[in-house]
């Protein structure tokens, strides 16, 4: 299937191509062999709040901890 290249740099996948792999609002690019290759990426919002979590080093005792800390305040 072909693609044209815009002006702007901007390319529309093609709907059968979105078809087959699903769905995604983002896309991993990368240059393999002389090709661009377009890997779909799924975000999900428990992935990103996990990665943050570890990115502050908050482990599962710290939110237990303060789960209780909230749960004693008026």
């Amino acid at each position: 299937m072909l693609a044209k290249r815009t002006s702007k740099n901007q390319v529309t996948l093609p709907k059968a191509i979105v078809q087959m792999v699903g769905e995604a609002d983002y896309y991993d690019v990368s240059v393999q062999d002389g090709k661009i290759v377009l890997t779909p990426v799924r975000i999900h919002q428990a992935e990103k709040v996990r990665s943050k979590l570890e990115e502050l080093g908050i482990g599962p005792e710290d939110v237990a901890d303060a789960i209780a800390w909230a749960r004693k305040c008026p």
